[in-house]
């Protein structure tokens, strides 16, 4: 078995789940895959260290509600893989999800009543999808999930980087040109050194200068109204609050 546990990064879309995914590439012999059918997960060989981000739903494996897979055939599978959830304040990552949830509700996993919602303002759409994954699909993993910020990321990259590696058990002193290159990535706004992550630039809108409080180029306080009570449960679960 390899030093370094498998890893799993779960959250709702728009949340920073791609770039952080990333941070696995070139860290410590990690292979990482983003978003692979969850029946590739189980074939893989865990006697290396792998990273993957939210894995799609495959035939014969039931998803649990808020999740793509079933939780108990990945621990079993592999009992030391380690979860991260990452979570950004849901005006924020409204503000982002618009591009992915009008394309056909294009985030995963869907909120089994999505088709309910379609006739419901786009930013009601996005609401939901945030609340029903930061709900629904926390609760089935918050019990083995270590929750990371999205602001925490974005702020200081480098420390972010840092936390991450001691959590797994690898030693960021000895992988500190990755960690650079990777931070140096993560910026709060569009810039020479900004670098997007990969699977994250089909879903990017010009609408905004920065990443973090988005919301204020994005959203009407009748948005805000519309769309609070819709979240309000899960954001005050991960310390968000109504700006203002």
């Amino acid at each position: 078995m390899t030093a370094h546990p498998p890893v799993m990064i779960l959250g709702c879309g728009r949340s920073g789940t791609s770039i952080f995914g990333e941070l696995f590439e070139g860290l410590a012999n990690y292979s990482y895959v983003s978003e692979p059918p969850f029946a590739d997960v189980l074939a893989t060989d865990f006697s290396e260290p792998w990273a993957f981000k939210v894995p799609h739903e495959s035939a014969g494996f039931p998803a649990l509600p808020g999740l793509s897979f079933p939780l108990e055939q990945m621990l079993i599978a592999a009992p030391a893989v380690r979860f991260f959830w990452i979570v950004r304040h849901p005006l924020d990552a409204i503000s982002s999800l618009r591009i992915g949830i009008a394309q056909n509700w294009g985030h995963h996993p869907r909120p089994p009543d999505w088709h309910d919602w379609l006739d419901r303002p786009l930013v009601e759409q996005c609401a939901h999808h945030w609340a029903f994954l930061n709900r629904a699909g926390f609760t089935q993993v918050a019990a083995v999930a270590e929750v990371v910020h999205f602001e925490a990321m974005i702020r200081d990259p480098l420390a972010f980087a840092r936390s991450v590696c001691a959590r797994i058990g690898v030693d960021g002193d000895a992988h500190d040109a990755t960690l650079q290159r990777w931070a140096a990535r993560v910026q709060d706004s569009n810039n020479a050194a900004f670098i997007e992550a990969k699977t994250s630039r089909g879903y990017s809108r010009n609408d905004h200068k920065v990443r973090l409080g988005r919301w204020r180029e994005n959203l009407s306080e009748e948005e805000i109204d519309r769309i609070w009570p819709i979240v309000a449960a899960p954001a005050e679960r991960f310390g968000y609050a109504r700006p203002g």
